[in-house]
């Protein structure tokens, strides 16, 4: 059993960030240039589309490094394998309450998240999938000075809908009523969001406001030995909501380095 459950959840990381087959991969050419306009608007008009290759880069795939055009997570294998770790923890030392990750993308990390209850046929928790489904927000400067400049909500790559995210859950099949979706920026869905404890939180949300409004909502429903991972942690937007939420709620849990990116710690006491 413990075999297939290792082989199964292997190949479900491979398959999430495109590790598995390690090609040339192909985007498409993108120019505010009026010329590659013109000519883009002409291959569309006959169906077709101007792209340009890049070789498979498998370091950075494994860090998270690269923006990838057909994965549906970019945060890399060290950064899945971490979920694993902390899932497999929760689930070894039986620490209540469901997981949740707030800026999912393609929503890759929470499909793993139910890849391993399903795997370890695990009925009694659910995955909250939380997300505008339209990218980022602007900054709010006024209320989140840190926040000034942050130019992620003009990142169309980062705008995935609902239906995407649906779609890419049932292709392993893992749509099911043990996956919950919240839709909405952060601040209006996470007050009210029906949760009554978390094991596992993952921060996705780059930006100083969207991490300090989860951590402000959800750090209070995670129990004691659960797990809360920053998967942004060196944007330095995101790492100074967590330093400033940290300082003013006497956190004191290691924070443990994953990859150079995301970091983790497990919740000693609650505040």
């Amino acid at each position: 059993m413990k075999i297939a459950t290792d082989l199964y959840l292997e190949l479900m990381i491979k398959c999430l960030i495109n590790e598995i087959y390690g090609d040339a991969e192909y985007l498409p050419i993108i120019t505010n240039k009026s010329i590659g306009k013109l000519i883009n608007n002409c291959f569309n008009s006959m169906g077709l589309q101007l792209i340009k290759g890049r070789g498979f880069d498998l370091k950075k795939r494994q860090y998270g490094l690269d923006w990838p055009p057909y994965a549906h997570t970019m945060i890399g294998r060290k950064r899945l394998e971490n979920v694993r770790y902390c899932v497999e923890q929760i689930l070894e030392n039986k620490i209540e309450g469901d997981f949740i990750e707030t800026g999912v993308w393609r929503g890759g990390s929470t499909i793993f998240m139910r890849a391993i209850l399903k795997a370890y046929d695990i009925h009694d928790r659910s995955v909250w999938v939380a997300d505008s489904f339209e990218g980022l927000p602007p900054p709010n400067e006024k209320e989140y000075p840190v926040d000034k400049g942050d130019i992620h909500h003009t990142f169309d790559e980062l705008k995935v809908t609902l239906e995407v995210v649906k779609n890419n859950f049932d292709k392993y099949d893992l749509l099911d009523d043990q996956v919950k979706f919240l839709k909405g920026w952060f601040k209006d869905t996470l007050p009210s969001a029906p949760i009554e404890k978390l094991s596992l939180v993952r921060l996705d949300g780059d930006m100083y406001e969207s991490t300090m409004d989860t951590m402000n909502n959800l750090y209070s429903k995670l129990s004691v030995g659960g797990f809360l991972i920053v998967d942004d942690y060196c944007i330095e937007n995101c790492r100074k909501a967590i330093t400033d939420y940290r300082a003013s709620n006497n956190i004191k849990d290691e924070i443990i380095d994953i990859d150079g990116t995301g970091v983790f710690w497990q919740k000693s006491a609650d505040v």
